[in-house]
């Protein structure tokens, strides 16, 4: 059986540098920093204070208050992400076989504002005050659900969580569920809120954390040699995947064709990757394989790009064990210099970053490049856009547990 093709209709994102598409991609090209001290909560007796905060976001401009109070702010954040992406895609699905329209979400953590708070209640007030909708709020699975009961979809629908990786699984997975027949159309990407006490304080318990606190600008410097560890920041991306031939006949703006996907596990260690690169790698491999390109028809990839001491350089000699010669003449960047680290929603948003590189044309930056490893030796697109030759780019997203995923994305041809 011949796989059908899947193309990218709509988009919609809320990130620490703009709460549309619109807004994401300017402040992709200005270039704007999204990363300052937290204003979320108080953090005052954290080591770290610094994220990356949506900001001017009020639930209650597309729910009712009710609602509103119902969900955690990931659930908050996926339905507005997946509101624009409809809008943004034309879809009426009013018209459409709903059977045929999924729902594919990921969230490496879920409801952890809606755990913490409740934890506080129950210590100050007992566990007879825990609310009613505690499960429904936290579940990881709620963003989908959420998702289909507003739209009113009723095809495959499913949460996905693999850490930092889930946003890209579930964009391959729903690759797959229109490749093989089983959608038409999937909403599909991913949503995180963990800018919190228990967010911040558990990764900063972990060493994960840049500690950059007196600079919070330059916190996040992906691939310069005196990062000392990643940003959180929080939001989310949609995007409507669609089956080629459905988006041709209705006619819909077409950003990108998805042509691979690939994952893979390191099978070696909970939070830390294989040094070398060596399954990373394969991802990349497996991507460009089922897309049938070379890998020297790739352009552009956006870098997983933690601003770790471990991923940036493992994550530059996958990128050469993947391409050889070719690795010098690649463009990469990683947008967490100007968002933080958004989890599990991370490769949602940066799938959204290559739909629009292939459609614009151009390459985001990696901001505050400063001071280079030398361990790190491609093409970061340092400090500032560069509007140029997209025809195939890929993201990565790794996670812990030592989950690789590869998204492949073309100009259509």
């Amino acid at each position: 059986m011949s796989k059908r093709r899947v193309v990218i209709t709509g988009l919609g994102v809320l990130s620490p540098i703009g709460n549309s598409k619109d807004e994401f991609i300017n402040g992709l090209t200005e270039p704007r920093n999204g990363i300052d001290k937290i204003e979320l909560y108080d953090c005052s007796e954290l080591a770290v204070d610094i994220g990356g905060e949506v900001r001017d976001f009020d639930p209650e401009s597309f729910l009712s208050r009710k609602e509103a109070r119902h969900l955690d702010r990931f659930v908050h954040f996926a339905l507005k992400c997946a509101d624009e992406a409809v809008e943004d895609s034309g879809l009426e699905l009013s018209s459409e076989k709903l059977t045929r329209v999924g729902c594919i979400w990921a969230s490496g953590i879920g409801g952890l504002l809606t755990i913490e708070n409740t934890a506080w209640d129950v210590k100050e007030k007992g566990p007879r005050k825990i609310s009613p909708f505690f499960i429904p709020k936290l579940m990881i699975n709620a963003g989908a659900g959420q998702i289909a009961i507003r739209h009113g979809l009723r095809g495959a629908n499913y949460g996905v969580a693999s850490a930092c990786a889930s946003g890209n699984h579930a964009l391959g997975l729903s690759l797959r569920t229109i490749q093989y027949g089983d959608a038409d159309v999937v909403i599909c990407g991913g949503s995180e809120a963990t800018v919190s006490t228990l967010g911040i304080g558990g990764f900063s318990a972990l060493k994960a954390l840049s500690t950059r606190l007196d600079d919070p600008k330059t916190a996040s410097r992906p691939f310069n040699i005196d990062r000392d560890g990643f940003v959180i920041g929080e939001g989310g991306a949609a995007l409507i995947f669609e089956e080629y031939e459905h988006a041709v006949q209705r006619g819909a703006h077409i950003y990108a064709e998805v042509l691979g996907f690939g994952m893979t596990d390191d099978g070696y260690h909970i939070s830390a990757p294989i040094s070398d690169g060596t399954m990373a790698s394969e991802t990349m491999r497996i991507a460009i394989e089922e897309a049938q390109i070379d890998p020297s028809d790739v352009n552009y990839i956006s870098a997983h790009g933690t601003s770790t001491p471990l991923n940036d350089v493992m994550e530059t000699r996958a990128v050469h064990h993947a391409f050889g010669d070719h690795a010098k003449k690649l463009m990469i960047s990683s947008t967490k210099s100007q968002i933080g680290h958004l989890l599990g929603a991370s490769g949602a948003v940066e799938a959204v970053v290559l739909a629009l590189a292939v459609d614009r044309q151009f390459a985001p930056p990696t901001i505050n490049y400063i001071n280079p490893d030398p361990e790190c030796d491609l093409d970061y697109v340092p400090n500032e856009a560069r509007e140029t030759r997209v025809d195939y780019c890929l993201s990565n997203s790794f996670g812990f547990g030592g989950h690789n995923t590869s998204l492949l994305v073309g100009k259509l041809k």
